[in-house]
Protein backbone atom coordinates (compact mmCIF):
# COMPACT_ATOMS: atom_id res chain seq x y z
CA UNK A 1 0.00 0.00 0.00
CA UNK A 2 1.46 3.40 -0.98
CA UNK A 3 2.42 5.62 1.91
CA UNK A 4 0.58 8.88 2.53
CA UNK A 5 2.35 11.89 1.06
CA UNK A 6 1.37 15.30 2.36
CA UNK A 7 2.95 17.22 -0.48
CA UNK A 8 0.76 19.08 -2.95
CA UNK A 9 -0.71 16.65 -5.45
CA UNK A 10 -0.64 17.01 -9.21
CA UNK A 11 -3.62 17.03 -11.55
CA UNK A 12 -4.78 13.46 -12.07
CA UNK A 13 -3.47 12.14 -8.74
CA UNK A 14 -5.92 9.85 -6.95
CA UNK A 15 -6.45 9.59 -3.20
CA UNK A 16 -8.64 6.73 -2.02
CA UNK A 17 -10.26 6.30 1.39
CA UNK A 18 -11.36 2.86 2.49
CA UNK A 19 -13.56 1.98 5.44
CA UNK A 20 -11.27 0.25 7.91
CA UNK A 21 -13.83 -2.50 8.56
CA UNK A 22 -14.13 -3.68 4.97
CA UNK A 23 -13.39 -7.36 4.52
CA UNK A 24 -10.43 -8.20 2.28
CA UNK A 25 -12.87 -9.28 -0.45
CA UNK A 26 -14.99 -6.13 -0.22
CA UNK A 27 -11.88 -3.99 -0.08
CA UNK A 28 -10.67 -5.41 -3.38
CA UNK A 29 -14.15 -5.11 -4.86
CA UNK A 30 -14.22 -1.39 -4.07
CA UNK A 31 -10.73 -0.83 -5.47
CA UNK A 32 -11.65 -2.63 -8.68
CA UNK A 33 -14.83 -0.59 -9.00
CA UNK A 34 -12.84 2.64 -8.64
CA UNK A 35 -10.26 1.46 -11.20
CA UNK A 36 -7.72 2.43 -8.59
CA UNK A 37 -4.32 3.15 -10.17
CA UNK A 38 -1.27 1.45 -8.69
CA UNK A 39 0.18 4.75 -7.50
CA UNK A 40 -3.01 5.89 -5.72
CA UNK A 41 -2.58 7.10 -2.16
CA UNK A 42 -4.74 4.94 0.10
CA UNK A 43 -5.85 5.97 3.58
CA UNK A 44 -8.30 4.39 6.00
CA UNK A 45 -11.30 5.83 7.81
CA UNK A 46 -12.21 4.40 11.20
CA UNK A 47 -15.57 4.07 12.88
CA UNK A 48 -14.25 6.26 15.71
CA UNK A 49 -13.69 9.10 13.22
CA UNK A 50 -17.23 8.68 11.92
CA UNK A 51 -18.62 9.00 15.45
CA UNK A 52 -16.40 12.02 16.14
CA UNK A 53 -17.91 14.12 13.36
CA UNK A 54 -21.43 12.67 13.19
CA UNK A 55 -22.17 11.85 16.82
CA UNK A 56 -23.77 15.23 17.56
CA UNK A 57 -26.25 14.96 14.69
CA UNK A 58 -27.50 11.40 14.32
CA UNK A 59 -27.99 8.54 16.81
CA UNK A 60 -24.98 6.34 17.45
CA UNK A 61 -26.98 3.32 16.35
CA UNK A 62 -27.42 4.91 12.90
CA UNK A 63 -23.68 5.45 12.55
CA UNK A 64 -23.10 1.83 13.48
CA UNK A 65 -19.96 0.05 14.61
CA UNK A 66 -18.21 -0.48 11.27
CA UNK A 67 -16.61 1.90 8.80
CA UNK A 68 -17.66 0.68 5.35
CA UNK A 69 -18.28 3.51 2.87
CA UNK A 70 -15.30 4.45 0.73
CA UNK A 71 -14.37 7.22 -1.66
CA UNK A 72 -11.86 8.55 -4.12
CA UNK A 73 -10.77 12.07 -4.99
CA UNK A 74 -9.07 12.76 -8.29
CA UNK A 75 -7.25 16.08 -8.32
CA UNK A 76 -8.59 18.28 -11.14
CA UNK A 77 -7.08 21.37 -12.72
CA UNK A 78 -7.52 24.66 -10.92
CA UNK A 79 -10.81 26.35 -11.67
CA UNK A 80 -12.57 23.21 -12.90
CA UNK A 81 -14.91 22.95 -9.91
CA UNK A 82 -16.30 19.91 -8.12
CA UNK A 83 -17.94 16.82 -9.58
CA UNK A 84 -19.56 14.09 -7.45
CA UNK A 85 -20.85 10.63 -8.34
CA UNK A 86 -22.12 7.93 -5.99
CA UNK A 87 -22.92 4.23 -5.99
CA UNK A 88 -24.72 2.11 -3.38
CA UNK A 89 -25.46 5.22 -1.30
CA UNK A 90 -28.99 5.34 0.09
CA UNK A 91 -29.76 8.59 1.90
CA UNK A 92 -27.26 11.07 0.46
CA UNK A 93 -27.46 12.35 -3.11
CA UNK A 94 -24.61 13.60 -5.29
CA UNK A 95 -25.80 17.19 -4.81
CA UNK A 96 -25.83 16.84 -1.02
CA UNK A 97 -22.19 15.75 -1.01
CA UNK A 98 -21.40 18.56 -3.42
CA UNK A 99 -22.90 21.19 -1.10
CA UNK A 100 -21.23 19.84 2.05
CA UNK A 101 -17.82 19.55 0.37
CA UNK A 102 -18.03 23.19 -0.69
CA UNK A 103 -18.72 24.18 2.90
CA UNK A 104 -15.65 22.23 4.00
CA UNK A 105 -13.50 24.11 1.52
CA UNK A 106 -12.96 21.27 -0.95
CA UNK A 107 -12.48 22.48 -4.52
CA UNK A 108 -11.48 21.41 -8.01
CA UNK A 109 -11.80 17.64 -7.76
CA UNK A 110 -13.68 14.64 -9.11
CA UNK A 111 -15.24 12.73 -6.25
CA UNK A 112 -16.62 9.20 -6.20
CA UNK A 113 -18.39 7.66 -3.19
CA UNK A 114 -19.22 3.97 -3.01
CA UNK A 115 -19.68 0.89 -0.84
CA UNK A 116 -19.72 -2.85 -1.58
CA UNK A 117 -23.42 -2.91 -0.61
CA UNK A 118 -26.15 -0.36 0.11
CA UNK A 119 -25.29 2.02 2.98
CA UNK A 120 -26.75 5.34 4.17
CA UNK A 121 -23.67 7.27 3.08
CA UNK A 122 -23.66 9.74 5.98
CA UNK A 123 -20.17 8.67 7.07
CA UNK A 124 -18.45 9.02 3.69
CA UNK A 125 -17.90 12.78 4.06
CA UNK A 126 -15.36 12.12 6.81
CA UNK A 127 -13.25 10.12 4.38
CA UNK A 128 -13.58 12.70 1.63
CA UNK A 129 -12.36 15.51 3.84
CA UNK A 130 -9.48 13.34 5.02
CA UNK A 131 -8.57 12.59 1.40
CA UNK A 132 -8.71 16.28 0.47
CA UNK A 133 -6.39 17.16 3.34
CA UNK A 134 -3.93 14.61 1.97
CA UNK A 135 -4.18 15.90 -1.60
CA UNK A 136 -3.97 19.61 -0.80
CA UNK A 137 -1.76 19.58 2.29
CA UNK A 138 -4.38 21.84 3.90
CA UNK A 139 -5.86 21.00 7.29
CA UNK A 140 -9.63 21.40 7.49
CA UNK A 141 -10.46 22.65 11.03
CA UNK A 142 -12.54 20.28 13.16
CA UNK A 143 -15.34 22.83 13.60
CA UNK A 144 -15.64 23.15 9.80
CA UNK A 145 -15.72 19.35 9.46
CA UNK A 146 -18.49 19.13 12.02
CA UNK A 147 -20.61 21.80 10.33
CA UNK A 148 -20.13 20.11 6.94
CA UNK A 149 -21.38 16.86 8.47
CA UNK A 150 -24.26 18.70 10.13
CA UNK A 151 -25.18 20.15 6.73
CA UNK A 152 -25.13 16.70 5.13
CA UNK A 153 -27.43 15.25 7.80
CA UNK A 154 -29.76 18.29 7.83
CA UNK A 155 -30.11 18.28 4.04
CA UNK A 156 -30.72 14.53 3.98
CA UNK A 157 -33.48 14.77 6.60
CA UNK A 158 -35.03 17.77 4.84
CA UNK A 159 -34.90 15.91 1.54
CA UNK A 160 -37.06 13.15 2.96
CA UNK A 161 -39.82 15.73 3.51
CA UNK A 162 -39.55 18.20 0.62
CA UNK A 163 -37.64 16.11 -1.93
CA UNK A 164 -33.90 15.64 -2.33
CA UNK A 165 -33.59 18.03 -5.28
CA UNK A 166 -35.50 20.79 -3.46
CA UNK A 167 -33.41 20.34 -0.32
CA UNK A 168 -30.11 20.56 -2.22
CA UNK A 169 -31.28 23.54 -4.29
CA UNK A 170 -32.52 25.34 -1.17
CA UNK A 171 -29.17 24.85 0.55
CA UNK A 172 -27.30 26.06 -2.52
CA UNK A 173 -29.47 29.17 -2.87
CA UNK A 174 -28.98 30.29 0.72
CA UNK A 175 -25.23 29.73 0.48
CA UNK A 176 -25.05 31.63 -2.79
CA UNK A 177 -26.92 34.54 -1.17
CA UNK A 178 -24.44 34.56 1.73
CA UNK A 179 -21.47 34.39 -0.65
CA UNK A 180 -22.81 37.34 -2.67
CA UNK A 181 -24.23 39.55 0.06
CA UNK A 182 -22.28 38.64 3.17
CA UNK A 183 -22.95 36.66 6.33
CA UNK A 184 -26.22 37.68 8.01
CA UNK A 185 -25.69 39.36 11.35
CA UNK A 186 -28.94 38.27 12.96
CA UNK A 187 -31.23 35.25 12.94
CA UNK A 188 -34.04 37.41 11.55
CA UNK A 189 -31.90 38.28 8.55
CA UNK A 190 -30.95 34.64 8.13
CA UNK A 191 -34.60 33.59 8.32
CA UNK A 192 -35.45 36.05 5.54
CA UNK A 193 -32.79 34.49 3.31
CA UNK A 194 -34.19 31.02 3.94
CA UNK A 195 -37.77 32.21 3.31
CA UNK A 196 -36.70 33.88 0.06
CA UNK A 197 -34.92 30.76 -1.20
CA UNK A 198 -37.91 28.56 -0.27
CA UNK A 199 -40.28 30.95 -2.04
CA UNK A 200 -38.23 30.90 -5.24
CA UNK A 201 -38.36 27.09 -5.22
CA UNK A 202 -42.06 26.98 -4.29
CA UNK A 203 -41.20 24.98 -1.18
CA UNK A 204 -43.19 25.19 2.05
CA UNK A 205 -41.14 24.69 5.22
CA UNK A 206 -42.53 23.77 8.60
CA UNK A 207 -41.35 25.79 11.58
CA UNK A 208 -39.17 22.87 12.76
CA UNK A 209 -37.55 22.55 9.36
CA UNK A 210 -36.87 26.26 9.23
CA UNK A 211 -35.39 26.23 12.74
CA UNK A 212 -33.02 23.39 11.83
CA UNK A 213 -31.79 25.43 8.86
CA UNK A 214 -31.42 28.57 10.97
CA UNK A 215 -29.39 26.58 13.51
CA UNK A 216 -27.17 25.14 10.76
CA UNK A 217 -26.41 28.46 9.07
CA UNK A 218 -25.97 30.13 12.45
CA UNK A 219 -23.25 27.56 13.18
CA UNK A 220 -21.69 28.28 9.78
CA UNK A 221 -21.63 31.98 10.64
CA UNK A 222 -19.47 31.35 13.69
CA UNK A 223 -16.67 29.41 12.01
CA UNK A 224 -14.01 30.24 9.46
CA UNK A 225 -15.69 29.40 6.14
CA UNK A 226 -14.23 30.95 2.99
CA UNK A 227 -17.50 32.18 1.48
CA UNK A 228 -15.75 33.58 -1.60
CA UNK A 229 -14.50 30.10 -2.40
CA UNK A 230 -17.90 28.56 -1.63
CA UNK A 231 -19.52 31.02 -4.03
CA UNK A 232 -16.92 30.32 -6.71
CA UNK A 233 -17.33 26.53 -6.48
CA UNK A 234 -21.11 26.88 -6.35
CA UNK A 235 -21.09 29.02 -9.50
CA UNK A 236 -19.13 26.31 -11.31
CA UNK A 237 -21.55 23.62 -10.11
CA UNK A 238 -24.89 25.33 -10.82
CA UNK A 239 -25.68 22.97 -13.68
CA UNK A 240 -25.08 20.03 -11.34
CA UNK A 241 -27.68 21.11 -8.75
CA UNK A 242 -30.65 19.39 -10.37
CA UNK A 243 -33.49 21.64 -9.25
CA UNK A 244 -31.51 24.86 -9.64
CA UNK A 245 -32.21 25.00 -13.37
CA UNK A 246 -35.95 25.14 -12.65
CA UNK A 247 -35.64 28.39 -10.72
CA UNK A 248 -35.73 31.85 -12.32
CA UNK A 249 -32.05 32.37 -11.54
CA UNK A 250 -31.20 29.00 -13.01
CA UNK A 251 -33.12 29.77 -16.19
CA UNK A 252 -31.25 33.07 -16.47
CA UNK A 253 -27.97 31.20 -16.06
CA UNK A 254 -28.88 28.76 -18.85
CA UNK A 255 -30.10 31.61 -21.06
CA UNK A 256 -26.79 33.42 -20.61
CA UNK A 257 -24.97 30.35 -21.87
CA UNK A 258 -27.33 30.08 -24.86
CA UNK A 259 -27.00 33.79 -25.64
CA UNK A 260 -23.22 33.52 -25.57
CA UNK A 261 -23.14 30.74 -28.15
CA UNK A 262 -25.75 32.45 -30.32
CA UNK A 263 -23.71 35.67 -30.37
CA UNK A 264 -20.54 33.69 -31.08
CA UNK A 265 -22.24 31.90 -33.99
CA UNK A 266 -23.62 35.18 -35.35
CA UNK A 267 -20.15 36.70 -35.20
CA UNK A 268 -18.70 33.78 -37.16
CA UNK A 269 -21.51 33.94 -39.72
CA UNK A 270 -21.07 37.70 -40.16
CA UNK A 271 -17.37 37.24 -40.88
CA UNK A 272 -18.01 34.75 -43.66
CA UNK A 273 -21.06 36.61 -44.95
CA UNK A 274 -19.21 39.90 -45.00
CA UNK A 275 -16.21 38.30 -46.71
CA UNK A 276 -18.45 36.68 -49.33
CA UNK A 277 -20.21 39.96 -50.10
CA UNK A 278 -16.95 41.87 -50.57
CA UNK A 279 -15.63 39.18 -52.90
CA UNK A 280 -18.76 39.16 -55.11
CA UNK A 281 -18.86 42.93 -55.35
CA UNK A 282 -15.19 43.21 -56.20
Amino acid sequence: MPQISYADSAVGDVIITLGKDLSAQDRQKVLNEMNAPENATIIEVTNAEEHKYLGDYIPKADIGTRAISSSSITVAKEGSGLEVKTNNIGKITDEMYLNALMTAGVKDAKVYVTAPFKVSGTAALTGLMKAYETSSDQKIPDDVKKVANEELVTTSKLGQKIGDENASALMAKVKEDIAKNGVPQSQDELEKKIDQAASELNVALTNDQKQSLISLFDNMKNINIDWNQVGDQLNKAKDKIANFINSDEGKNFIQQVIDFFVSLWNAIVSIFTGGGTTESNG
